[in-house]
């Protein structure tokens, strides 16, 4: 079960609590779950009792076991606990599960993952000023509520600088429309889109103007062109490329990627039972996932990417997206040198490699999405 999933189960408990007569308040549009902090109960929690408690004019303790009761029987929740003033937190059945039906829907969608329709009863208005910056920063947002199923247009205070074209800026109309809007007004990048591009090039631009908060302003300088591991960019693109380096590897070997392992139960943390000897042999159903402490935080990023997404799009933050495609190569990175995807030496081709390469894979896929919705390309070699 997936963040996005387990939101709506959460949701449909309530809608079943609205509609049996349990609890009499609005049924929110969403539920948001977060994973559980350090120290926390469970692995995941949201506030949705307390969100409900004024409105159903009950205690959100009341309102916590009302729901508690009807989320614990949904398939893939093992427990439910309700702490604090009225918290709940999920324990969830079979991890190993979630963590496949992850790499089964990032496969399937490709690009696409993270997109949904959350925002489709939206018709959005965003206005900006003649501003690289806010040009930049409002084609991001459009591509990200477009993606989450919203109506968009965007207009400008005045005629479009022609170099806009060049960093991948449209703009449907120009004045003030005569209707309501969402003011799109980052600090200004005190440079035209000419001199960036002259400088930049239109990616590392792109990175430059999305990556800080509308609120911050925006580091231009020569960094962003740095090939090494301190540039953020080159890294979250070198990543990705990685990822393409290794499936054409492993076809060079004879291998494909199977995320089949991670239908099996997990192996115990900390344990590395895929190196004793004939686990290479192993069937499918008792090859361990590839070890706990390396995969399990590229697994929870990616997990968590469609929250990402629609987080961003809510917030009109496509800064939040680029910090999860930095989250995802550090992650991928440090899995990669731990439970490197392709056999070295004379080593065949194990269950445990083709488990490594469908999650390398996947967080490829993440990271050139991501990139694709900043409007930044994503090759495949560097």
């Amino acid at each position: 079960m997936t963040p996005a999933d387990l939101s709506r189960t959460v949701l449909h408990a309530v809608r079943r609590a609205v509609d049996e007569d349990a609890l009499r308040a609005p049924v929110p549009t969403r539920v948001r779950v977060e994973r559980t902090r350090p120290g926390g109960s469970g692995d995941y929690a949201c506030a949705v009792a307390l969100q409900l408690a004024g409105p159903a004019a009950l205690p959100a303790l009341e309102v916590a076991r009302i729901l508690r009761e009807r989320v614990a029987a949904e398939p893939g929740v093992g427990r439910v606990e309700i702490t604090g003033p009225g918290f709940l937190s999920f324990t969830l059945d079979a991890p190993a599960v979630g963590d496949r039906a992850v790499l089964d829907a990032v496969r399937e969608q490709g690009l696409a993952y993270g997109h949904g329709d959350a925002l489709r009863d939206e018709i959005l208005q965003f206005h900006h000023a003649r501003e690289v910056r806010a040009a930049v920063t409002a084609q991001a947002v459009r591509r990200l509520v477009a993606a989450q199923g919203a109506r968009v247009r965007v207009s400008c205070d005045a005629g479009s600088d022609p170099d806009w074209a060049r960093l991948g800026v449209t703009v449907d109309a120009h004045g003030t429309p005569p209707v309501p809007l969402t003011e799109v007004r980052p600090v200004p990048a005190g440079a035209t889109a000419g001199e960036l591009l002259e400088r930049l090039g239109p990616d590392a631009a792109r990175w430059g103007l999305l990556r800080p908060a509308g609120h911050d302003r925006a580091a231009l300088g020569p960094e962003l062109l740095v090939q090494g591991e301190a540039n953020p960019l080159f890294r979250v693109r070198y990543a990705h490329a990685r990822t393409r380096a290794l499936t054409r590897g492993a076809a060079l070997l004879g291998f494909t990627a199977d995320p089949a392992p991670y239908a099996a139960p997990a192996a115990p943390r900390g344990s590395r039972p895929e190196h004793a000897p004939g686990a290479e042999h192993a069937p499918y159903g008792e090859v361990p996932v590839p070890d706990d402490g390396a995969a399990r935080p590229l697994l929870d990023l990616l997990a968590d990417h469609p929250g990402v997404l629609l987080a961003a799009a809510r917030h009109r933050a496509p800064d939040r997206v680029a910090r999860q495609l930095e989250a995802v190569a550090h992650a991928f990175f440090d899995f990669h040198d731990s439970c490197p995807p392709l056999p070295a030496g004379d080593e065949k081709p194990s269950a445990a490699h083709r488990a490594r390469l469908a999650l390398a894979e996947a967080a490829g896929t993440v990271l050139a999405g991501g990139l694709s919705l900043l409007g930044i390309r994503a090759p495949e070699h560097l």
